[in-house]
């Protein structure tokens, strides 16, 4: 039996970056003799074992074979006899295909060391075709790793995958997985680069895909087209630390101006209301979470009446922070603020200018929850049906003072 450490870990090592998880590979073993040594089953397509001290995963040496289309298609064979050699070779990219031993040695058979060195991301052999999720990752890597570079075979074998509809079987839950976790690196937009650029994007995001070649007025955007813009946004947002609903609610905002008839462009008259549907039918079909959903929804309706806080009345504010919800999801105000400020500023030559409507929002939400609710509701017991009326007409009062401005 020999154990080697695998995969992400090792390359993240070998860049010198922070070792998160570790992951381990056991080569000429049974599932009995791990089992005996007191490590806990835990796989349920494959092989794989918890550690009885550190918990982490340790897993059977195996190889694979394709046996139907999509990524759950696949038989597995792990027997004492797979080498690790074999092991790597189903891995997906050549970065993701080295081991360490335990004596230290570094084993790399398939090139992984002078493609991280050289910045290239690189599919190992022919068994890349067969998972589809394998163009997500690659995609994924590209936002991690920004300054790398898609090797040109890979890219022409994803070409391949998606004109042969391996990307139409990708599942709803591996592509917001994928989706999800391109989102939290550090460059988002290199993610949908990728997808576009081999013709996966079009498969499982048409919404997003369709806004490139959609012009806007230059003014307030420069950048004129949309889905340059919108990769400005996410990128503006993942720049600022933004959580993964304020980075998603950014992605999708402004997916109405794809539908706008070519007659209309530049103009995107009511796009809000066109996003919010596309919005709607995207998180269902990809199963969305409903935190990333909600805000989606709200941020594409209501960015553009957010970006011209400054010239609104207290009582169109006063509504605006209704229609948030702030008195109960007083944190929610935040997020969209934080989504709206990167679609202000994720417009070319414009980043750096100052967002003063998100104080402003600010400061009208503070005398919004001055409210004692309790005690205008008291003041209208004997008329229940006047409470909601008279509440708005307190908050929106409350407003008008903090703001130094009349209804």
């Amino acid at each position: 039996m020999k154990i080697y450490r695998v995969g992400g870990s090792v390359r993240d090592e070998l860049l010198g970056v922070p070792v998160k998880d570790r992951d381990w590979v056991v080569v000429g073993a049974t599932p009995e003799e791990l089992i005996a040594r007191g490590f806990r089953p835990v796989g349920r397509d494959f092989p794989v074992f918890l550690h009885p001290d550190t918990n982490e995963e340790y897993a059977l040496a195996r190889t694979e074979r394709k046996t139907a289309p999509g990524y759950r298609g696949f038989v597995v064979q792990a027997d004492p006899d797979v080498t690790l050699e074999d092991d790597l070779q189903r891995r997906d990219l050549t970065i993701n295909a080295m081991a360490i031993a335990e004596d230290g040695t570094l084993v790399d058979p398939y090139g992984g060391l002078a493609d991280l060195r050289a910045g290239v991301l690189r599919h190992v052999g022919s068994a890349f075709a067969e998972d589809p999720v394998r163009i997500l990752r690659v995609a994924r890597f590209a936002a991690r790793f920004d300054d790398f570079t898609v090797a040109d075979e890979t890219m022409e074998l994803m070409r391949e995958m998606v004109r042969a509809g391996e990307a139409d079987a990708l599942v709803a839950e591996r592509v917001w997985q994928e989706l999800s976790r391109g989102l939290m690196e550090r460059r988002p937009s290199r993610m949908f680069d990728v997808l576009r650029a081999c013709g996966a994007l079009a498969r499982v995001i048409p919404e997003l895909d369709r806004l490139w070649g959609v012009p806007q007025p230059p003014a307030p955007h420069p950048e004129v087209d949309t889905g340059v813009h919108v990769m400005m946004v996410v990128d503006h947002a993942a720049a600022a630390g933004a959580s993964l609903p304020v980075r998603f609610a950014a992605l999708v905002h402004d997916l109405g101006k794809g539908t706008t008839p070519p007659e209309q462009w530049p103009r995107h008259i009511a796009h809000e209301q066109r996003s919010l549907r596309l919005v709607d039918e995207l998180c269902e079909r990809l199963r969305v979470p409903t935190e990333c959903r909600d805000l989606a929804r709200i941020v594409a309706r209501e960015h553009g009446i957010v970006h011209r806080a400054l010239e609104l009345r207290p009582e169109t504010i006063t509504k605006l922070l209704e229609r948030i919800d702030v008195a109960r999801r007083p944190q929610r105000l935040e997020s969209v603020l934080a989504a709206c400020e990167s679609d202000y500023l994720g417009r070319l030559g414009l980043e750096s200018r100052p967002y003063p409507q998100a104080q402003r929002l600010r400061e009208a939400a503070r005398a919004f929850a001055s409210v004692d609710t309790a005690a205008v509701a008291r003041a209208h017991a004997d008329a229940p049906q006047k409470i909601r009326e008279a509440l708005h007409e307190a908050r929106a009062r409350a407003v008008a003072e903090a703001l130094g401005t009349t209804r």
